[in-house]
């Protein structure tokens, strides 16, 4: 994977009348990777993007996509595909005439059957966009932003409304595209997608990024947890825990494996059952809630 940046954003600020959407928000994505734009919703994350892909301008700050400014479209809009939320396709054109359209927009060149054929929609070709059902009409949307194959994609809630065959049709496609050296913007609301694929996640917060890394280094920021539940009866814990009058027991530790052990040991040799016991490492969806914290 090539160090050289596709993306570079330094200090983007964009504000509507008095509310500041992002504020000065610096990050770079670089080229061949997978960069997860995480956040809560109203951070800030869609402004950003559309900045981005040139749909909108900055109130100020510095954004460059393969190193020209993004409202540079003879340039950047061939090798950038979108799949937005909502296309907004015209109901009244076929799916293929929706393909070609947007090729056409584009500037990109493609075989439309091969791209129909790539997300299942071969035999909807010629069908009007108003009669495709919601999961079809995501399709379509993925669709019209692989046709071309570009180098930069930009897929917001790609999997929205898919069944999981399809879905795993579209991370099959995205895979093989990242092979041949696509770069991929991802924003999603199922964090399972980005913690199992992206190479990087930055994390949005009311317009600005708190934390990026990989999955690794912001999980490392929050401990692990045990829980279990034991009897009254039991003797004095050999960890430092939160219990509540149920029993529940809250460890929660830097050193899972370490503190599992003691834990472990401590039940055998006092024969106390510790029961539902799970113990496991921080997730994703830990560190996106204690941005609320």
């Amino acid at each position: 994977m090539s160090t050289t940046p596709v993306i570079e954003v330094e200090r983007l600020n964009l504000t509507y009348g008095d509310f500041h959407a992002v504020k000065d928000l610096s990050f770079q994505v670089r080229r061949g990777e997978l960069y997860a734009l995480l956040g809560t919703n109203g951070a800030g994350k869609t402004s950003t993007l559309e900045v981005v892909e040139g749909h909108r301008r900055p109130t100020s700050g510095s954004v460059r996509v393969f190193g020209h400014g993004p409202d540079d479209r003879r340039v950047v809009r061939p090798r950038m595909g979108v799949m937005l939320q909502e296309s907004g396709f015209s109901p009244d054109l076929t799916v293929r005439e929706s393909v070609r359209l947007v090729g056409r927009l584009t500037r990109r060149t493609d075989d439309v059957d091969r791209v129909l054929d790539l997300v299942d929609l071969t035999g909807r070709a010629g069908r009007r966009v108003s009669q495709l059902s919601g999961g079809e009409k995501r399709r379509l949307d993925f669709a019209t932003a692989v046709y071309g194959t570009p180098e930069l994609i930009f897929l917001d809630e790609p999997t929205t409304g898919l069944d999981i065959q399809s879905r795993d049709a579209v991370w099959a496609t995205v895979d093989r595209m990242r092979e041949n050296g696509a770069t991929i913007v991802l924003t999603t609301h199922y964090l399972e997608e980005a913690q199992q694929r992206a190479d990087r996640i930055g994390l949005m917060h009311q317009g600005s990024l708190h934390r990026e890394g990989t999955v690794s280094e912001l999980t490392r920021a929050l401990p692990a947890a045990i829980r279990f539940a034991v009897p009254a009866s039991a003797p004095t814990l050999p960890l430092q825990a939160v219990a509540d009058s149920a029993g529940k027991v809250l460890v929660e530790t830097f050193a899972l494996q370490k503190d599992l052990h003691v834990l472990l040991g401590w039940a055998q040799e006092h024969a106390v059952e510790l029961r539902d016991l799970q113990a496991g490492p921080t997730r994703l969806d830990d560190v996106f809630r204690a941005l609320n914290s």
